[in-house]
């Protein structure tokens, strides 16, 4: 008969190889829409031309194939950490890294962030030729990479050590609060982490985001009194209007807004906007350049994919996201509470004589949780694509459902989207719908 610790170990695993295989799955069905989609079907030849789409449908076998190799690498190395007890290494680490600065190895909290820390620094080398072949490869074969080797290395060490900064004080915080907490722990963690995140809403856009990127006072002119001509008609109170420099990354398109209550913030990336130089960017000034070859959308377009953002806004989908995620976050928080004292959850991991708070949260959130977290995301998907059908309808409202149709078609293809997607990993993986489905929708409400 099974002990305790080889249920949990066998179950963890177990599900894990299942979810990598449903995954496979629904992988290999895309693929294979990749592989074997070569002609345009009827309904889209009005939408894309034929360079377009095979363009997109190699872009897509591309990624599609690093992807399953990524996802197996992944499984593989999660599995052998498991097996060989590979926590109990990273926290004997984490000690070694303590005593090595003077401390009490000893020290939970301190440990907990050298645990992190040794983590940290394992992952991101393992996952170096994984980045640097999607960038430098893969993006680069089909013309989204902009990114020189420089850019790349001080980009990569600058993102590990904003999120060390970041994370080691929030873990550190975490354990102290488990110790401290009594009880009733899990309702002040459940607090705590609503509260940083609301700080990290705040300070994010502001003083984290330009650490990476420029961001720049949209300039005067038609777009923006257009911009700010739309948002006074419903009221949307929109504070300032950024442009970030996306440019220097990929040509991949985005627009978002951030902010609470009467302090709102727009931002647009610069590829998003046909007619927008960054003043920096001499070569780009070129006038000889073709209408057609520009990417990015005209100001009536890009009206239309803000039309569709402040939807969003208008039907508080950031405010019902916020609100699924606090009440899961303390659903966690209640199983770990539940939970934490649970010796055979640590000696499953090879703890036998400890029990570290992180190493308990850690597993409750990654793998006790992993069949909820599943039906959870799925869930999310399902309602985030009723969401973005929303948002659609109401660009459509505002008289702009054709231009949002000619902005999704256009960043469509600016993109390399596939529109040609399996319906089983269509419906598990896209948050947003397909762009055939979306344009379907526009032309049957407008």
């Amino acid at each position: 008969m099974l002990s305790e610790e080889n249920f949990i170990l066998y179950g963890v695993l177990s599900f894990l190889l299942l979810e990598y295989l449903w995954e496979l799955y629904l992988s290999i069905r895309q693929h294979k829409i990749y592989e074997h989609a070569v002609e345009i079907p009827e309904e889209l030849r009005e939408i894309v031309n034929e360079d377009t789409y095979q363009k997109a449908r190699l872009y897509g076998l591309d990624k599609s194939t690093f992807s399953i190799v990524k996802e197996l690498f992944g499984i593989v190395t999660t599995v052998v950490i498991i097996l060989l007890n590979g926590f109990v290494y990273f926290w004997n680490m984490g000690g070694a890294l303590v005593s090595a600065v003077g401390y009490d190895p000893n020290n939970e909290i301190l440990r907990s962030a050298g645990f992190m820390l040794s983590m940290s620094v394992f992952n991101s080398i393992i996952n170096v030729p994984f980045s640097v072949y999607y960038t430098f490869v893969l993006e680069e074969r089909h013309g989204f990479n902009k990114q020189t080797v420089g850019f790349f290395i001080k980009d990569k060490i600058k993102v590990f050590l904003v999120s060390q900064v970041i994370m080691l004080p929030l873990i550190s915080a975490l354990v102290y609060i488990v110790k401290i907490g009594g009880k009733y722990f899990f309702i002040y963690l459940w607090l705590f982490a609503m509260i940083m995140t609301f700080v990290f809403m705040t300070i994010y856009p502001n003083c984290i985001a330009p650490l990476f990127d420029k961001y720049t006072p949209l300039p005067e002119g038609d777009l923006k009194n257009r911009i700010e001509k739309l948002a006074a008609s419903i009221d949307f109170p929109l504070y300032k209007l950024y442009i970030v420099e996306g440019s220097k990354r990929s040509t991949h398109s985005n627009a978002y807004f951030y902010g609470f209550f009467k302090n709102k913030r727009i931002v647009l990336f610069d590829t998003l906007v046909k007619d927008y130089v960054p003043e920096t960017t001499e070569e780009k000034k070129d006038e000889n350049v073709a209408e057609s070859d520009k990417i990015g959308c005209n100001n009536d377009e890009v009206l239309a994919v803000l039309a569709h953002e402040l939807g969003h806004w208008k039907f508080n989908h950031i405010v019902k996201n916020f609100v699924i995620m606090q009440v899961n976050l303390f659903l966690i928080f209640l199983v770990f509470g539940l939970m934490f004292q649970y010796e055979a959850m640590y000696r499953a991991f090879g703890f036998q004589n400890e029990k570290p708070v992180l190493i308990g949260l850690l597993v409750v959130f990654q793998f006790i949780f992993s069949p909820y977290n599943a039906i959870l995301s799925f869930l999310m998907t399902i309602l985030s694509r009723r969401f973005e059908f929303q948002a659609d309808g109401f660009a459509i409202k505002l008289g702009k459902g054709n231009l949002l149709r000619q902005a999704l078609i256009k960043l469509n293809k600016d993109n390399l989207g596939f529109p040609v997607f399996d319906w089983m990993y269509s419906m598990w993986h896209h948050s947003h719908p397909p762009l055939l489905e979306r344009i379907k929708a526009i032309d049957k409400k407008d």
